[in-house]
């Protein structure tokens, strides 16, 4: 299990030297921009939004655009370096970027905290009987669990 809160500066350089080998090896390109935007997705705290993007990437002399935003978003998801959390309208950095993996999130709804932890198999394989039995194609999951993490039921 991995907490996707915000990392240290020597953890967000080995985020960032991760993600450029994962894109190098899946022959695509971790540009200037994209870098920009991982890098404050790593950098914040629980998830962000694309509108929170654009407001801490955007200065008085250069302003980022929400299409590019938006495109820069799903290059970072198709390439396996975030996730997005639809519950929330946001994202968050993935704790293993690069690999094959199903996910769940466990979200806080006291403090926002969000832990990434693989599915185990029984459940991926249960959900894709019950998928292949209603004649549903799976295209995407992602699980995300809500609730209060053991700190916020605590106080």
């Amino acid at each position: 299990m991995t907490t996707a809160h915000s990392h240290s500066p020597t953890d967000i350089e080995q985020a960032l030297a991760d993600a450029e080998r994962v894109c190098a090896r899946r022959g695509a390109r971790l540009t200037e921009q994209r870098r920009r935007i991982l890098e404050q997705i790593l950098r914040t705290d629980g998830v962000i939004k694309a509108y929170d993007l654009i407001h801490a990437l955007s200065s008085d002399d250069h302003s980022i655009k929400p299409p590019t935003v938006y495109r820069t978003l799903a290059f970072l998801l198709e390439q396996g370096l975030i996730h997005r959390i639809e519950s929330l309208n946001g994202f968050v950095a993935c704790s293993h970027p690069g690999e094959r993996h199903e996910s769940a999130l466990m979200i806080c709804d006291g403090c926002g905290q969000i832990t990434e932890f693989h599915t185990p198999e029984p459940a991926t394989q249960a959900l894709e009987a019950r998928a292949t039995d209603q004649g549903f194609a799976i295209e995407s999951r992602m699980v995300e669990l809500h609730g209060r993490c053991a700190d916020c039921r605590n106080v």
